[in-house]
């Protein structure tokens, strides 16, 4: 049933996008925001806090805002009869995916860039990285964006369909909301350095797989050979052990060329360089929403002939 769950999710994201009001993503937000006032030691915004209690109390807050929804969602979900069931699992699913609004998102920034609209292109840019977009020049805003693309092409899309396959819309929802407290929490600055260790490390271990996923679908949807050689040579390089493969991969399976100098909170960070070919362009945003797109309906195809496989042998 999880796997009937899948393309029903991937077509309601296709269809509606993200629920505009009452989005479990936003409240949940504002919950993690609250909870980390609450349980975090340390002066507001600046002073890390104790290393050991910062952990803990990080493990904590972690536990009590991903566990709790997506257990009770699963408790409920078992007593249902299985249409209902299904239907459930797909809400949940759509819920926790976040594909149109990723190509809405990064095409906000492409149409202004290709209009050399740089202040808007900029501005947009903004809402989707945490580095700053000031400055930047139009290959630096389109490698940004390309870069952003892939990543969260297994943060909001690949990753919820592996959880789901595996646990339903409730492992989905819980990934999602892992994946949401790395974002924010999961930094080594002097507020989260300690109070955000459990969200960082948690989310290196659920991504660990589906991240690989990814990878692997970027490659065999791109220039293969050459997206794969440049995930073995260059991933390893990557400070995040899973970002590495996705854009890695995905910058060789586009050939284009990622990383290098990045602004983060006012410090200038020298990343490895991923990928070969081509300094990116405007065009190229297209080029990887359509990678990511084709990628969601290998997912969905592949989950539903496995579960048609497995009830014709049942």
């Amino acid at each position: 049933m999880f796997l009937f769950a899948l393309p029903l999710g991937l077509l309601l994201d296709r269809l509606l996008g993200e629920p505009r009001r009452w989005h479990p993503l936003v409240g949940f937000g504002r919950a993690a925001d609250a909870l980390e006032r609450t349980l975090r030691n340390g002066a507001p915004g600046h002073a890390p806090g104790h290393p050991f209690g910062n952990r803990l109390s990080g493990t904590v807050a972690w536990a009590l805002l991903v566990l709790p929804l997506p257990l009770l969602f699963a408790a409920l979900l078992a007593a249902l009869p299985w249409p209902a069931a299904l239907a459930g699992h797909a809400l949940l699913l759509w819920c926790a995916l976040g594909g149109r609004s990723l190509a809405e998102h990064a095409r906000a920034v492409a149409t202004p860039l290709a209009a050399n609209n740089l202040d808007e292109a900029r501005r947009r840019l903004g809402w989707l990285v945490s580095r700053q977009t000031h400055t930047l020049t139009p290959d630096e805003i389109a490698r940004a964006t390309l870069e952003t693309t892939l990543e969260n092409g297994n943060d909001a899309i690949f990753g919820a369909l592996f959880w789901a396959a595996l646990l339903g819309g409730p492992g989905a929802l819980a990934f999602r909301f892992a994946n949401t407290l790395d974002a924010m929490w999961g930094y080594k600055d002097s507020r989260r350095i300690y109070f955000g260790w459990c969200a960082a490390r948690a989310d290196d271990l659920l991504n660990l797989i589906p991240a690989r996923l990814t990878a692997l679908t970027y490659a065999l949807l791109g220039r293969t050979l050459q997206a794969l050689r440049c995930w073995h040579t260059q991933a390893r390089a990557w400070a995040s052990p899973n970002a590495g493969p996705v854009m890695a991969a995905g910058a060789g399976a586009l050939n284009v060329c990622l990383g290098g100098a990045a602004v983060y909170h006012g410090q200038t960070e020298e990343r490895p360089l991923l990928g070969c070919g081509a300094v990116p362009t405007s065009a190229d945003i297209d080029r990887a929403l359509t990678l990511v797109a084709r990628g969601s309906v290998l997912w969905g195809t592949v989950a539903l002939l496995a579960a048609g496989w497995g009830i014709s042998h049942a």
